[in-house]
């Protein structure tokens, strides 16, 4: 998987790379669909949700590129996939879902794979978590009309979020980095998530 869809398509981090190739991804799809668990298409998890196919979830890690020790806020935990990949490169991770039945699975499924420092609470993640703020990294894995502002407000200086930012239709990556002097924001390619759903996010 990495080697075929990760490295190929041009994703460079080789701790993005370690950390992709060291989790049993199987582990973090419904049973019904791990034979499909290292194909490169997103796959149904329940409650009209998805996991994200592999390789964008390298590219928004390496997009994000925490460091060791760096403290990282994800928005919509899903399966809890995501969340590994970041805990095993050496982050402390605060995962948000609002939905309690998969924040449970997610909660399983880390413990399953052996996974520490992943920390799951069920909340809207649009309003983020401001009791363990600030965050060198926030990572929203769900598509959102603009970014919420108590994110940005949870940002700490010099930290990145990587979100899918547009319509419910269609989005596009973007990587904003918070600087003394203002938001650094860069674009880039299109993507498509299912919907943030929350106060900041979309209402259905």
């Amino acid at each position: 998987m990495v080697k075929t869809q990760i490295r190929s398509r041009g994703v460079k981090s080789q701790s993005v790379l370690s950390a992709m190739e060291q989790i049993p991804r199987h582990l973090f799809v419904p049973e019904k669909f791990t034979h499909l668990a290292y194909h490169d298409y997103p796959i149904p998890i329940g409650h009209d949700q998805t996991i994200s196919q592999p390789y964008i979830v390298a590219r928004m890690t390496e997009l994000l590129a925490p460091d060791v020790g760096d403290q990282v806020l994800e928005i919509g935990t899903g399966t809890g996939y995501q969340a590994a990949v970041l805990a095993t490169m050496g982050t402390k991770v605060i995962s948000l879902e609002r939905i309690p039945a998969l924040a449970e699975g997610a909660r399983e499924n880390l413990q399953r794979a052996r996974i520490q420092n992943v920390t799951v609470f069920v909340t809207d993640g649009t309003l983020g978590w401001e009791d363990m703020a600030p965050y060198d990294g926030i990572i929203i894995t769900a598509a959102t009309p603009a970014i919420p502002p108590p994110l940005m407000q949870q940002l700490a200086d010099d930290g990145r979020l990587v979100a899918p930012v547009g319509t419910a239709q269609i989005q596009e990556l973007i990587r904003l980095t918070k600087k003394f002097q203002g938001i650094l924001t860069e674009r880039f390619e299109g993507v498509r998530f299912v919907p943030l759903i929350g106060e900041y996010g979309w209402n259905t």
